[in-house]
């Protein structure tokens, strides 16, 4: 591929951290700050039922479907008043499991290849999670955040990819989006006109046969090789 990006965003969840994991153990910290703080919420909404709860939030509300913080918060509501305590309690309880969230335990390759990268190029995130970078081990590694609640509108949106190549000011066919997810990243951004890489971490078939990501790889010490190979092009 003869091209060699002025800039990069990057995708978070599962492309720098793995999300499952995280969000689970944020989801139990929660569940045992309700049972200290709210304990009829936490006997009527246990962790599989608070989850289910947020999913029809999330389907009910289709307007705040780029915002999770939201989508959260007012499951939380809900669970309270429906239990009987506070609903205003919400907030404490989301800063709870805003914190756990945040917590996050990065892919190995991740910090020496973020390096690597950034020696070339500026790097951004471009996110539809609600991660604090600035409360994560990644802090201060980035040009700057962009993520959907903060635009209004999430990946593959159009507008979201374009709002970061103004920011960074280029065109998008200069810049490369990378990230984890098929549709939301490479799809995404290759029809908002930037190059798309897929990091493709298990091994999986391309599953979209209209479209190629321009480059793909095993992890991002795979994308730094890449560009260290291609900075004199």
């Amino acid at each position: 591929m003869s091209f060699r990006p002025r800039a990069i965003t990057l995708d978070l969840d599962d492309t720098l951290w793995p999300i499952e994991p995280v969000i689970a153990r944020a989801e139990a910290v929660l569940h045992d700050w309700l049972c200290e703080h709210a304990p009829r919420a936490a006997a009527q909404y246990p962790i599989d039922a608070m989850r289910a709860l947020r999913d029809q939030v999330a389907r009910d509300n289709p307007q705040w479907a780029h915002d999770y913080s939201m989508q959260r918060v007012m499951s939380l509501r809900h669970a309270l008043a429906q239990s009987g305590h506070d609903p205003e309690h919400s907030e404490r309880a989301y800063a709870v499991f805003f914190a756990a969230r945040n917590a996050v335990e990065l892919y190995p390759d991740v910090l020496d290849a973020l390096a690597r990268i950034a020696a070339r190029v500026p790097i951004a995130a471009l996110t539809n999670g609600d991660a604090d970078l600035a409360l994560t081990p990644l802090a201060g590694r980035f040009t700057f955040q962009l993520g959907a609640r903060e635009h209004g509108a999430a990946k593959p949106d159009a507008s979201i990819f374009h709002a970061a190549c103004a920011r960074l000011q280029l065109a998008p066919d200069e810049v490369l989006h990378v990230g984890d997810d098929p549709h939301l990243d490479v799809v995404g951004a290759q029809g908002a006109g930037l190059r798309g890489c897929w990091i493709n971490r298990h091994g999986q078939c391309w599953p979209v046969d209209a479209v190629t990501p321009h480059l793909q790889f095993a992890d991002l010490s795979a994308l730094a090789d890449w560009l260290d190979a291609h900075a004199s092009d």
